[in-house]
């Protein structure tokens, strides 16, 4: 169950960081929701592989 908390806090910090940097280079800032996805699919594949022996 902690290891769900940590990946929806560290999803969280993702967001605000990767829109925090957009913002200040005046790029077009994503959504937070669709960076909290992408985030939790990346982390989620690495866990998998890692499972698997890779």
């Amino acid at each position: 169950m902690e290891g769900y908390i940590a990946l929806v806090v560290m999803a969280l910090l993702c967001a605000f960081v990767i829109r925090w940097t957009a913002q200040r280079l005046r790029m077009s800032t994503p959504a937070r929701s669709s960076i909290m996805v992408v985030f939790v699919i990346v982390v989620l594949a690495l866990f998998g592989r890692h499972l698997n022996g890779g």
